[in-house]
């Protein structure tokens, strides 16, 4: 069971570029893992705060250069600025949910302190009832998440990529190819294996994306707009493939679209201007709002009013 209590995230002075998520990945002290990918060299990862408020990270492939990222966190909040989050609650169980509003509501700021990639201003997330910053690896570990950016190499090809990533998740090199043989089965891509990332097509890469999320057996699976950009025939084999994974795991699916989550969500949230406006299933909101047919009209209503209608959970 996940739990959003009284989540709260205010805007900050300066840019802030969040650090990757890695379940090896220190917090506090600086740290190293370093993954082997089956002739390919290796993979190795810094992460530390060596001053007040710097997060650096190194990744480097042998043999293909290295990606260098550094933030800086500014820790005084703008006065006066409206909260990315507005004291979000909620609670969720195994299912597929989806998670609505249009562009700017806070969706993607949500999905990633959800992820541990951001820590809110004010409220906690709650793993079965324990402070997931006391978890620490073992979270990200029951954790899967493709986020909107498909930041990937484009000259890896999809069985390395995959093999990448099932490194740095942890997975024993022994488990690994028949681990990544039934990811890329499952999402149609077992024959593309041997092509580079960068000849995918938009939803080729964002079901890679979402193969990647499944590596591990993860319990909630994080899904940052996995359609976005996709025509109507990938929206719907997308669709296809979280909805025949969902099983007894959480499911977020954030999207501004209507008929992504329509026809598979148990329930919809409500996300506006950073504030949970309200949540039911499909057909219990199209009663709520005058009976009418259809999530879209619903959509309409809440969004196209300065108003919203407020039924968070209480933590």
């Amino acid at each position: 069971m996940l739990e959003l209590c009284g989540i709260t995230k205010r805007y900050t002075a300066g840019h802030f570029s969040p650090r990757r998520w890695f379940p090896g990945a220190g917090t506090k002290e600086s740290s190293m893992k370093t993954a082997r990918i089956p002739g390919e060299g290796h993979a190795t990862q810094k992460t530390g705060i060596p001053g007040e408020g710097h997060v650096t990270e190194t990744t480097s492939i042998s043999g293909e250069g290295h990606v260098t990222e550094t933030g800086r966190i500014m820790g005084k909040a703008y006065t006066g600025s409206r909260p990315a989050l507005d004291q979000v609650s909620f609670t969720l169980k195994p299912g597929i949910y989806g998670l609505l509003g249009p562009n700017g509501a806070g969706k993607s700021t949500l999905m990633n302190i959800i992820t541990g990639n951001l820590t809110p201003t004010g409220g906690e997330v709650r793993w079965e009832g324990k402070e997931i910053r006391t978890l620490g690896a073992y979270y990200r570990s029951l954790l899967g998440y493709a986020p909107q950016q498909q930041g990937m190499y484009d000259h890896f090809s999809g069985i390395r990529f995959l093999s990448y990533m099932a490194a740095l998740k942890g997975i024993p090199g022994k488990e690994q190819a028949e681990e990544i043989r039934r990811v890329l089965t499952f999402v149609n891509l077992w024959e593309e294996r041997k092509r580079p990332v960068g000849t995918y097509s938009g939803g080729m890469k964002q079901r890679i994306l979402i193969a990647q999320a499944l590596l591990g057996d993860p319990k909630c699976i994080v899904l940052d707009e996995p359609t976005a950009g996709l025509d109507p025939k990938e929206r719907v084999r997308v669709r296809e493939r979280i909805q025949a994974v969902s099983g007894e795991r959480i499911i977020l699916v954030s999207t501004h679209v209507v008929s992504d989550i329509e026809p598979i969500a148990a329930e919809v949230l409500l996300l506006k201007s950073g504030r949970l406006v309200d949540r039911g299933t499909v057909d219990g909101l199209c009663k709520k709002y005058g009976g009418v047919k259809g999530l879209e009209a619903v959509y309409m209503q809440i969004f196209s009013e300065e108003d919203g209608h407020d039924s968070s959970d209480s933590c």
